[in-house]
């Protein structure tokens, strides 16, 4: 697929600001594509809208086709008849500036069951619309939610300590769960209903405004998940549906005994006899809900690092050869995308040559993270190493944002960067953005903080750290008319508007 050089943002939902405790679909999301348009940014990244769990990070999903409730809007809600004005007082007691998960979460749930409980208690209008789409996805989401159902009925804990008949999934059980548990199994359908109604509403405003959404799907699904319970004969488990093995990345400079990341590893000669139909209904789903797709951990696809579960780290795994080239064929012929997948490679980490000659048999752009970039003139982030197909981010999710990172950067690297950019360093959150933008790099991305020069409190995610992650929500406040006016100037002057 042929891609138009153009810039963008890189900013998940949860970090929109609002009164309701947390990002959601409603009205500062068209707003931020109303400024989008403004500026002349024609691409919106977002990162995986799956329901969170444990943790709260939109990559340990309990599905990966699933939307996130959590991101549902109130005000929508109420809007369409769902909810009372009265639903709604509570608020004023959420932070402003950042995510309390532990006190939204239960607030949430609470309102969609008050709006659950309307719908069904009434001729809704809804109703045809919500039957329509039950039929349309039940190929996921009646599994999705008898998973969360009887999740919900057991306790909360792990699928794996459910009792065996239910873990195991026996017919007679699940019909009998299915009857039990018919008020629950609705209510998580009906949330996916709200969730879908909302966002497909949302992408529609954006394209109409010339923007495109580009969405995130991780390689590994969380192990706890509808995915692998509904699944699984496709992942390498024990007959007590424990992983056999896990996903990592081996030891490196920066972590001497890898990182074991835990989640379980696909049983590709299965996916293979299937004609990898479970991938192929993700991709299409998520193609549907978005407009490019980052792939994530792409280098698993060519070889992945396995580690024997019963290991405490990394060190001990070894390399797997993945699908590779097939599976990517077979993406685009059952997709009809011959042409190519509108896909990015994350690319980044221990990456070999069957990585580089996979993604360039694809054609498929890579990263280029430029706060990577200043240890010296080799260095292969540096924007005159790149060549056209590939994406540029200041940093990303993982990242410190530009002005945190510079500011603990070591002092070698400050004085490269300040040399290489032919800046002072007083306003390097700008200066990178402006060396993304001026690049040959076909899309060029920065996540808002970096546009609204935030230090480290405003970073989203710290990968070695366990609580204080995806929390950072924006300021209602943002469009500031110097921040407006100097993206424009880019958009034009660097030929991406």
């Amino acid at each position: 697929m042929k891609f138009e050089r153009s810039s963008g943002i890189l900013f998940h939902p949860t970090s929109l600001p609002g009164k309701y405790g947390i990002g959601d679909l409603g009205s500062s999301a068209f707003a931020l594509i109303d400024f989008l348009k403004e500026i002349g940014c024609s691409l919106w990244q977002i990162l995986p809208l799956g329901p969170t769990g444990y943790g709260n990070s939109p990559y340990q999903s309990f599905s990966a086709f699933a939307g996130n409730p959590y991101l549902i809007s109130p005000d929508i809600l109420f809007q369409e008849g769902l909810l009372h004005s009265n639903d709604l007082v509570e608020e004023t007691r959420f932070s402003q500036t950042h995510v309390e998960y532990g006190r939204i979460i239960p607030w949430k749930l609470n309102l969609l069951e008050r709006a659950f409980n309307k719908f069904f208690d009434s001729n809704s209008l809804l109703r045809n619309d919500y039957d329509a789409f039950c039929d349309e996805n039940v190929y996921w989401l009646e599994d999705f939610a008898l998973f969360m159902a009887q999740k919900e009925a057991f306790g909360g804990g792990s699928w794996t300590n459910w009792p065996e008949p239910f873990r195991v999934r026996k017919p007679a059980f699940l019909n009998k769960a299915r009857k039990n548990l018919k008020h629950s199994v609705e209510r998580y359908k009906f949330y996916q209903f709200l969730f879908f109604r909302q966002w497909i509403s949302l992408k529609s405003y954006a394209h109409n405004s010339g923007i495109k959404i580009i969405g995130d799907i991780p390689l590994y699904v969380a192990h706890d998940s509808a995915d692998v319970w509904a699944n699984s004969e496709l992942f390498l488990l024990d007959t007590k549906g424990r992983p056999t093995v896990v996903a990592g990345v081996p030891p490196d400079y920066f972590s001497p005994t890898g990182q074991l990341w835990g989640n379980p590893i696909y049983q590709w000669d299965e996916h293979r006899a299937t004609g990898f139909k479970w991938w192929i209904e993700r991709l299409r789903w998520t193609l549907y809900l978005v407009d490019v797709v980052r792939l994530d951990h792409f280098r698993g696809f060519a070889g992945y690092w396995e580690v024997p579960a019963e290991k405490s780290t990394a060190e001990y795994g070894r390399w797997v050869q993945g699908p590779g080239i097939e599976f990517f064929r077979q993406m685009e012929k059952a997709l009809d995308r011959e042409a190519g997948l509108p896909l990015v490679a994350e690319d980044l980490g221990v990456i070999t040559q069957d990585v580089i000659k996979l993604r360039d048999q694809l054609k498929l752009p890579g990263m280029k993270i430029l706060q990577f970039a200043f240890s010296g003139s080799d260095n292969s982030f540096l924007p005159h190493h790149y060549s056209p197909n590939c994406v540029v981010y200041t940093g990303t999710h993982d990242n410190d944002t530009t002005t945190g990172w510079f500011n603990s950067a070591p002092e070698r690297e400050r004085l490269f960067a300040k040399d290489y950019l032919g800046v002072d360093g007083s306003d390097m959150a700008w200066d990178l953005i402006r060396a993304g933008w001026a690049s040959v790099a076909v899309y060029a991305l920065a996540p808002m903080q970096d546009f609204l020069k935030l230090d480290s409190k405003a970073r989203m995610n710290y990968p070695s750290r366990i609580g204080g992650n995806w929390e950072w929500r924006m300021s209602e406040h943002y469009k500031d008319d110097g921040l407006i006016e100097r993206l424009k100037k880019y958009n034009v002057l660097y030929g991406r508007s």
